[in-house]
């Protein structure tokens, strides 16, 4: 598939967009910054390309210029074996993206906890987006010490009943090695009624992963939409991932247009993009 002319034009647009926007911003937020804040990278959780095989999944991906990659098992089934894991890896390194973690995993029993991190180590990911149940954390954590590999909690905001917010994911592994903590969802946060930079500020170092996405409103009836487009305040987002020197990835979760979701995945990335480049 060849980029059109279109992706590139909406991709440029939603730059310019975040440019003015956060430049306005800026001038209010720059002293919170921190001098020694890294560089923030930005990745995709395939999910957003969920109607579209590994193939070209990866493809778009590169189109767009993501480095780095969250695999849903759609495009990587969790019953693969290792060698399959590897293989979906080696196809990723070699159009210059690093599979760097995998999710949403569910892990309901001690069978698919063990599974999900042999699926993980097999592919060489560092990250591991789950739901664990409750009960089975603390062999999370034993297989966090085992293999290195980290645990980031996802929240699913209003209608989940075990994870729905970052301060229960919290209050869960307060006690728990620091390498499992939480991704956070901005969209499903905000659909809380949460500020999502507030949230942010309270994960501080137990923030491993996080969704990007934009919603049309602060309830339970938001939907995603293009970035910019929607009711979340994109800088005081950054602003905040600076303040805490946030190490892990923001990935791009776009769940509109299940079926054409270039374009507005294009506008998106653009917009972070400039947010970003204003700000810093």
């Amino acid at each position: 598939m060849k980029p059109s002319r279109r992706d590139f034009l909406l991709a440029g647009t939603g730059a310019a967009v975040a440019l003015s926007y956060s430049l306005q911003a800026s001038a209010t937020l720059a002293q919170d910054t921190p001098p020694s804040a890294a560089p923030l990278e930005l990745g995709l959780a395939s999910y957003t390309l969920r109607e579209f095989n590994r193939a070209d999944c990866i493809a778009m991906a590169k189109r767009l210029r993501f480095k780095k990659m969250c695999f849903k098992d759609m495009h990587l089934a969790m019953n693969s074996t290792d060698e399959q894991c590897r293989q979906a890896a080696e196809e990723c390194n070699k159009a210059g993206i690093d599979l760097y973690g995998c999710g949403v995993c569910y892990m309901n029993s001690d069978a698919e906890v063990l599974n999900t991190f042999r699926y993980a180590k097999a592919a060489g990911m560092r990250v591991i987006v789950g739901v664990p149940k409750y009960e089975l954390l603390p062999l999370v954590e034993e297989k966090v010490k085992e293999t290195g590999i980290v645990v980031a909690i996802h929240n699913h905001g209003p209608g989940d009943r075990v994870y729905p917010t970052h301060t229960i994911i919290l209050e869960k592994v307060e006690n728990l090695d620091k390498r499992i903590g939480v991704c956070l969802d901005v969209g499903h946060t905000v659909r809380l009624g949460i500020d999502p930079a507030q949230a942010i500020i309270e994960c501080g170092e137990r923030l491993l992963d996080v969704h990007l996405k934009d919603e049309t409103e602060a309830t339970e009836k938001g939907q995603t939409l293009v970035c910019g487009h929607g009711i979340i305040d994109f800088p005081a987002i950054i602003r905040a991932l600076q303040k805490i020197n946030y190490q892990g990835i923001v990935g791009f979760e776009y769940e509109a247009e299940g079926k054409d979701p270039l374009a507005g995945l294009a506008e998106s990335v653009g917009f972070v993009r400039g947010v970003i480049r204003a700000i810093q």
